[in-house]
């Protein structure tokens, strides 16, 4: 049974860094297509990064990058100079197949439990 483990999550100060994680489980994350998500109070959830043509969102861009372990088969967030807007759930997703819009939650069918990021200013 296909099981994503989120964590990292974690609260810090504007310009600081996390790293989140990834662990799956049931698959190997080399045959699954898989990115970032992040939904905040009150907003719809939006792709952060994937690694799916490694596209990465406009409000990210040059902060975070996404990453893999193979050996882990853990799937990696590296979130550095943080903002209060990053502050939102985070979420892992996974794909069985390449998604066609690869920044859209809907093309995902697996989901972590979320991990909560906080950024103070």
């Amino acid at each position: 049974q296909l099981q994503l483990v989120d964590s990292g999550g974690g609260s810090v100060q504007a310009g600081g860094s996390l790293q989140l994680s990834c662990a799956a489980s049931g698959v190997n994350v080399t045959n699954m297509c898989m990115g970032w998500f992040r939904q905040a109070p009150g907003k719809e959830r939006e792709g952060v990064a994937t690694r799916r043509n490694l596209a990465v969102a406009d409000s990210v861009k040059g902060r975070f990058t996404i990453s893999r372990d193979d050996a882990e088969n853990t799937l990696y967030l590296q979130m550095n100079s943080l903002k209060p807007d990053d502050t939102a759930m985070y979420y892992c997703a996974a794909a069985r197949t390449r998604p066609g819009r690869a920044l859209y939650a809907g093309e995902y069918s697996y989901w972590g439990q979320g991990t909560q990021v906080t950024v103070s200013s």
